[in-house]
């Protein structure tokens, strides 16, 4: 069967957004939102993303999802595919990981827990600009519970880069990223704070293009997994 997809981007303009899917709606088979969620599906939760929710208010007739079901279903494999591919680099090199925003990614997040890894969660450093990291499943949970009926509530820039803010990179929290041998998560969030130098790293993610392709083997990153296939160039 022939299926023809289309990404179309809007370079962070919610509004345009919410115009191209009120023009394709009932003339497509299906929409996929990118670049935002509806919302963050942490152990069975789910948490609306309530300045997200306007840019399909228009959408009447077509289905509409955005990367939930992707993430706790494809990503909780994370691990036990690390396992089976470069299981023994990740054992010489130590089961660690930084998950940039974990509380985005709980399949994933998860994944590496139930495996055995010792486990850094970014999501208050990259989503609140606050150092302060997590080092559980609990307390992703526990910080869902308390901050996202607030934070599910603040434009949706403030706590995701989007358009042209994705291509700026500030080396920050370079700490974490040396200490760990995985680093996993959103591909715009990993990139953000990245050090110049990943030598040996493992990084595991998707969505990217080929300029994060060149980026990554730039700073010496070694194994570069996607959790989506390649289709012209990107990861899905």
């Amino acid at each position: 069967e022939q299926v023809s997809i289309e990404r179309l981007g809007t370079d962070g303009d919610m509004e345009a957004a919410a115009l191209k899917y009120k023009e394709l709606d009932g003339k497509v088979d299906a929409f996929g939102v990118g670049g935002a969620d509806l919302g963050l599906m942490v152990d069975n939760k789910w948490y609306p993303l309530y300045s997200v929710r306007p840019m399909i208010r228009y959408v009447k007739q077509t289905p509409v999802v955005d990367g939930v079901g992707l993430k706790n279903t494809l990503e909780n494999k994370s691990a036990p595919f690390l396992a089976a591919k470069i299981g023994d680099y990740v054992e010489r090199m130590g089961k660690k990981v930084f998950v940039v925003s974990g509380a985005d990614r709980w399949g994933m997040s998860k994944s590496f827990a139930d495996a055995g890894y010792e486990c850094t969660f970014g999501d208050i450093m990259f989503g609140l600009g606050v150092p302060i990291a997590l080092h559980s499943t609990q307390q992703l949970k526990t910080l869902a519970g308390i901050l996202m009926p607030v934070a599910g509530r603040l434009p949706f820039e403030w706590v995701y880069p989007t358009g042209e803010k994705q291509e700026h990179r500030i080396p920050k929290y370079q700490n974490y990223y040396h200490w760990a041998t995985v680093i996993a998560g959103d591909c715009h969030y990993v990139k953000r704070h990245m050090p110049d130098d990943m030598q040996g790293k493992v990084v595991v993610t998707n969505t990217t293009t080929p300029e994060d392709v060149a980026l990554f083997k730039q700073c010496g990153i070694k194994y570069l997994i996607t959790t989506t296939p390649v289709i012209d160039g990107r990861s899905f």
